[in-house]
């Protein structure tokens, strides 16, 4: 009888793809082989350190172990709010305008709880962070897909054609598309936009009435000159448009789930009232060692991460190119957005990765997990040091010739 029943919102969910080669992974792990692992978005480096101080400091503290706030507590969301200024120029009413979340992903699941009647529709670029698109299949809503359109040489996102094929989602989308998601940089592709491309997007989503919900959790890894922009310095995209951000990548802080939405202040108040029912906030010293690293360690991001993923950077693509695998170079977050070789292509990226996996002992996402528009790339993460990106190089280089060889045999 209890076997007929069934779950329909987690049935609405496909397979995760990553799990195929997760399980490799670790069987691979099990059998004793060392395996080099750029498969996942994980910092591989410890918080700062006066921001690990302050939190033992506070923890400390008997009275911090209560139940915390969970719209986060004041200062928190005040030194949110003064990132914004200080970054972008962009005043923020700390009240009205900012909650902290606990993370950005988790973050973005309860706004979309909270804004998202049955059968909205959102209009999400593909390839796309799963979450973007299936956090809507949670709440009842729908997804209407577009393709993202990039210069495979920089990445830089073809803002025309972008808004050409938008124009076509909306118009397609049955009933009108209520939201617009957007992300960059963009995971997995390290796509880019600049300010123009957000001045275009808030005055659409005036014009066809949307809201915008952006996610700029990599905002601070950037390279060559490159910096990203916010929709929120655009005049009135408060109007129409709420953003998230996060510490874990810049700050090394992922397992401490410390992220916020700031922007529209009739979306911040829903997922405000949201979280009031569901949870009681962040652990209180996580809150206020995240307030010391916005407000007085912003600097250290500069100086300490940023210049750590643009050395792995140059070491991946240079290394990788020697073996035979030539990639774009990207301007902006902790990953590469590699092309599958040409002659591995027709297997698509699961079975490549599971390749490189069994026979490099290399882990990568396959892009099939991003969306069918991402089935010829593969995405690395860079959280290897140098010295294990150069040989996962090696066992590539090694791996491509044993593989032509046969091919030709």
């Amino acid at each position: 009888m209890f076997d007929e029943i069934q779950f329909d919102k987690i049935n609405r969910l496909p397979k995760y793809v990553f799990a195929a080669v997760g399980d490799l992974k670790m069987a691979a792990r099990r059998a004793g082989e060392d395996v080099i692992d750029f498969s996942m978005g994980n910092p591989d480096g410890p918080a700062l350190k006066p921001v690990i101080d302050k939190l033992i400091e506070t923890a400390r503290k008997p009275h911090t172990h209560g139940y915390s706030a969970s719209k986060g507590i004041f200062k928190l969301r005040l030194a949110m709010a003064k990132w914004y200024m200080r970054k972008y120029d962009v005043v923020l009413d700390p009240e009205t305008e900012v909650v902290a979340t606990m993370g950005s992903k988790e973050g973005y699941v309860h706004l979309i709880q909270a804004i998202t009647n049955p059968g909205d529709v959102a209009v999400v670029p593909d390839p796309t962070y799963p979450i973007h698109a299936y956090a809507f299949v949670f709440a009842g809503g729908s997804v209407e897909k577009m393709r993202l359109t990039f210069n495979e040489d920089n990445f830089e996102v073809d803002e025309d054609k972008f808004f050409e094929d938008l124009q076509h989602a909306l118009d397609n989308s049955m009933p009108r598309a209520k939201y617009v998601i957007v992300n960059f940089p963009h995971n997995p592709s390290t796509a880019t936009v600049t300010t123009k491309f957000y001045e275009r997007l808030v005055a659409m989503a005036k014009k066809e009435r949307f809201y915008v919900i952006s996610d700029i959790a990599y905002a601070d890894i950037t390279f060559d000159g490159y910096k990203t922009p916010s929709i929120l310095e655009v005049e009135g995209a408060k109007d129409v448009a709420v953003e998230s951000f996060t510490l874990s990548k810049s700050y090394n802080m992922a397992g401490w789930r410390v992220g916020f939405i700031v922007g529209n202040p009739k979306m911040i108040g829903a997922v405000q009232k949201f979280k009031s029912w569901i949870d009681y906030g962040m652990f209180t010293p996580i809150q206020v060692a995240a307030t010391v690293a916005l407000d007085e360690y912003n600097d250290l991001v500069d100086t300490q991460v940023v210049p750590k993923y643009l050395k792995r950077r140059d070491v991946l693509l240079e290394t990788f190119a020697k073996a035979g695998w030539k990639m774009s170079k990207p301007n902006a977050s902790m990953f590469i957005w590699a092309k599958i070789p040409e002659q591995f292509r027709h297997l698509g990226s699961l079975e490549f990765s599971k390749l490189l996996l069994t026979q490099a002992s290399v882990a990568v996402s396959p892009g099939i997990g991003f969306g069918e528009y991402g089935d010829e790339y593969v995405r690395i993460a860079l959280i290897e040091n140098e010295k294990r990106i150069r040989q996962a190089a090696r066992n590539i280089s090694k791996f491509f010739k044993e593989y032509k060889s046969e091919e030709n045999n």
